[in-house]
């Protein structure tokens, strides 16, 4: 627990400093990346710069694999995963839900998450085994015990044929649920089931860098964390609930 409390301390450090570039800084030049409405700007670039430049002053033995595309095999057990700005369409368009994402893989299973929010000045981290924190108080998922009156949260892909698949899985879910909400940054959606915001959340088509620290995060607060269609979560797909939720969500979403 020292050993993984250490790798969260410098990783809250780091996300921090991200955290104060995104806030303070301006997009500059945009691109795209998957199709044309994956964007990425200046921003993403430069505070992945940041993050990664800290964590190789501190541990230079250490992997990374960043979404801009740090790729890094060190000599070490540990892995970093990084997101430096999960939610670039909504910072670039001025909508207050876009994180920095940090998570430490050690001998590949996830150790210690975190997620800065610097719209809010909130910051969710959570050790393996230690529980969950928003701004260093104890945090819990909501216990919402029926999927009527639950509040879901989803995201979309970026390629237009995965947008109609999960199009119709919404169009599925929302009658059975209180309502669905979308707002864009993966990593947020599962802090805020960690936090009893969300009762639950799911989504496809993800990739590592955007859901390593909100797992651990909301597994630490007591959410039932796995892949869509069950068994462990994987960078393709998530789902997350408060624990009485998960089979009735689980059975919705897997219905033909």
């Amino acid at each position: 627990m020292d050993d993984l409390s250490q790798l969260l301390e410098l990783a809250v450090g780091v996300a921090r400093q991200a955290a104060i570039l995104l806030r303070e800084g301006l997009p500059g030049d945009v691109g795209t990346k998957s199709s044309h409405t994956d964007m990425v700007s200046e921003m993403d670039h430069a505070s992945e710069a940041l993050i990664v430049e800290g964590l190789l002053r501190a541990r230079p033995d250490d992997s990374i694999l960043g979404e801009e595309g740090t790729r890094r095999d060190g000599r070490s057990p540990v892995r970093w995963v990084i997101d430096p700005l999960d939610g670039t369409t909504n910072y670039l368009y001025g909508l207050p839900a876009y994180t920095v994402s940090i998570a430490a893989e050690v001998d590949g299973v996830g150790a210690i998450g975190v997620v800065a929010d610097p719209s809010h000045d909130e910051i969710f981290t959570a050790v393996r085994g230690g529980g969950a924190q928003r701004n260093g108080e104890p945090i819990a998922v909501s216990g919402a015990s029926e999927l009527a009156s639950a509040l879901v949260a989803t995201g979309f892909s970026y390629l237009p044929e995965r947008r109609a698949e999960q199009a119709d899985v919404v169009r599925r879910v929302i009658p059975s649920v209180r309502d669905v909400r979308r707002y864009g940054a993966a990593s947020l959606d599962l802090c805020w089931v960690a936090c009893g915001r969300y009762d639950a959340y799911f989504e496809a088509v993800l990739e590592p860098w955007d859901v390593a620290a909100g797992i651990v995060i909301a597994t630490e607060a007591g959410a039932a964390v796995e892949g869509l269609g069950g068994g462990p979560p994987t960078s393709g797909s998530v789902m997350a609930a408060s624990p009485a939720l998960a089979a009735p969500l689980r059975a919705l979403l897997d219905r033909d």
